[in-house]
């Protein structure tokens, strides 16, 4: 069914959809896994006439998607093109949704409007059931001495930065998930690859660089001007036929006027050229001086031995 742009019934619909009144809500939650194309089912058992269906993403009390029968369906602007009704009885408000991404893992609630038996709601639970198992089920972060970490890299700040997921692998790889775990935080996902029906699909959740995504599944993640604030841990989780692998960088960033590798290196070659420089004084004073000893020594020789006399005596003056 095309949308209808009427803005003036669009703004009724949400004056009803907010006022009061006695809903009767299928009370299990039914859970739906992430997946290209999923359907969340709202199939009303009543018998009687369907008014209007609305959805909306809890805790969000704005529809996302709302079917009228007389003027038709409308959609918030992130779901336009991504979802669809397929009124498969005329009881049926279930969708389906593409071009799936984890931002939209989380509870929708589903409102049919009946007549005359009034308001049927239902909440289902979109999951996602490939994402790897978590190593602290606690609200504590893990402790960094407790992370096995593959790679250590130390960055100067300012300076621009690639972190890859590089895995040595045989099989077949389904997905890649890249996390992040600051200091003293928990682990955060800023990036997702995977394979999906058509194509491939690559999410970017960071707010620091840019995560780019190639048909081989490898990750990166692109830092412009690295501060201090990037550093911790990175981790890359590969979805594998032979089940989750990871890897995990360490990355450093020492703070400005800090210790510096590049810094530490120059004063060492400053260090070693002022010790050879000074080296090469001191061999050139003492050859100097062989030298001259060996001039005089040279004279004396050749002097007459009454001269000799004379020579003994200045030198012990």
């Amino acid at each position: 069914m095309e949308a209808v742009q009427k803005d003036h019934w669009y703004f009724v619909l949400l004056f009803c959809l907010h006022f009061p009144k006695v809903a009767v809500q299928q009370m299990e939650t039914a859970p739906v896994r992430l997946e290209e194309g999923m359907v969340l089912n709202c199939l009303c058992p009543w018998d009687g006439s369907l008014s209007m269906v609305s959805w909306n993403k809890v805790p969000d009390k704005d529809p996302i998607a709302i079917l009228h029968p007389e003027y038709g369906v409308t959609f918030a602007h992130q779901y336009r093109e991504r979802i669809d009704f397929l009124r498969t009885t005329p009881m049926d408000g279930s969708i389906s949704m593409t071009n799936v991404t984890h931002q939209d893992i989380g509870v929708y609630h589903c409102s049919v409007q009946t007549f005359p038996q009034g308001p049927w709601t239902r909440n289902i639970q979109v999951e996602d059931l490939d994402e790897p198992p978590e190593e602290n089920d606690g609200t504590e972060p893990p402790s960094p001495e407790g992370i096995k970490t593959d790679t250590e890299l130390v960055a100067e700040p300012n300076v621009n930065l690639t972190i890859s997921c590089n895995h040595e692998h045989n099989g077949t790889i389904y997905q890649v998930i890249l996390e992040r775990m600051p200091h003293g935080q928990p682990w955060g996902i800023i990036g997702v690859c995977k394979q999906v029906e058509g194509g491939l699909l690559s999410e970017d959740y960071s707010d620091r660089g840019h995560v780019s995504c190639t048909d081989s599944l490898d990750v990166s993640l692109h830092l412009t001007a690295v501060v201090q604030e990037d550093g911790g841990f990175y981790r890359c989780s590969f979805s594998t036929d032979a089940g989750w692998q990871t890897t995990t960088v360490l990355l450093t960033v020492p703070p400005p006027g800090g210790f510096s590798l590049s810094l530490y290196m120059i004063y060492i070659y400053i260090a070693a050229g002022a010790a050879g420089l000074i080296l090469l004084i001191v061999v050139i004073i003492l050859a100097l001086k062989h030298r001259k000893k060996n001039r005089r020594e040279e004279y004396r020789v050749q002097l007459h031995p009454s001269q000799r006399q004379k020579w003994r005596q200045w030198q012990r003056q």
